[in-house]
């Protein structure tokens, strides 16, 4: 049972849905990540003064799907923040990755684990992974309003199949979507340098250690070219966000684990500064 903002007891149950997000917008509009629109007129300028989140890349591999992320957020020309969260686990066999305005990307981040929550508990059973696909695009289609005025974002969903035992990816825009991406993927401001690198670097069936590896050159790649794109803080010891998700489950690797990798790209690229080479074949 819930209680209103004007003192009326609603059940959970009186839509038939077992939508936490819709159950929000009638009852409690507040309540979702960006309020209403109106909350946003007639300011000049908001969209450009807000912290934005930037480079997201995934990988399919043999055992599932990396999400890694790099760390920096933006605010215009300047560095907002250094050490962001950009990359969430949603349930035991699904992640996100959030670009775009930062604040309304950490409310759906939230937002979205709540749905699937609420789902798991309403229906008695999780939901596949082609309806948390279809669940996240009907979030972003409710956020159409503050994306028309500059307020957007875009995640990507990764995940592991339990019916056909693979990772996969599926990328949005402001509108919905979704739109399964295969082997490999990208979004934000780096995500041109980042999906170069990963078009170099990807082979098919790779196995988990090497897809962190190939995410993790990709992320310097796009940090190389794109300002907005943190690359690693060595002296801050701020590194990427690396996860994977796979049969086993949601694992975000220890950050020691992270920094290990990055030890080892970073002894590479001392000798090659622009990357491992790509090896061509008659």
């Amino acid at each position: 049972m819930y209680v209103d903002p004007r003192g009326r007891r609603v059940s959970y149950e009186a839509l038939g849905s077992s939508s936490f997000a819709r159950f929000l917008s009638s009852y409690a509009p507040q309540l979702l990540p960006g309020g209403s629109p109106r909350d946003w007129a007639g300011e000049s300028g908001t969209a450009d003064a807000l912290t934005h989140a930037t480079t997201i890349v995934a990988v399919v591999c043999e055992e599932g799907v990396v999400l890694a992320s790099d760390r920096r957020a933006t605010s215009g020309n300047m560095i907002s923040k250094r050490d962001v969260e950009k990359v969430f686990r949603c349930d035991q066999f699904s992640a996100v990755g959030i670009a775009g305005v930062l604040a309304l990307g950490l409310e759906f981040a939230r937002l979205f684990q709540v749905e699937l929550e609420h789902y798991e508990k309403m229906e008695g059973r999780s939901l596949s992974l082609d309806g948390k696909a279809n669940r996240l695009a009907a979030m972003i289609r409710g956020n159409l309003a503050l994306a028309m005025q500059g307020l957007v974002l875009v995640p990507l969903l990764a995940g592991y199949d339990l019916d056909s035992g693979a990772g996969r990816i599926f990328s949005y825009d402001p509108t919905g979507g979704p739109e399964e991406e295969h082997r490999f993927y990208s979004i934000g401001s780096g995500s041109v340098f980042a999906r170069g690198a990963l078009k170099k670097l990807y082979t098919d069936d790779m196995p988990a250690s090497e897809a962190v590896l190939c995410c993790l050159n990709a992320l310097y790649d796009a940090a190389d070219d794109d300002s907005a794109t943190g690359g690693w803080d060595m002296a801050r010891r701020i590194f990427p966000v690396v996860t994977t998700v796979t049969g086993d489950g949601f694992r975000r690797l220890p950050e020691a684990e992270v920094a290990e990798a990055v030890q080892r790209i970073v002894a590479d690229r001392m000798n090659s500064p622009d990357g491992p080479n790509a090896p061509l074949r008659d």
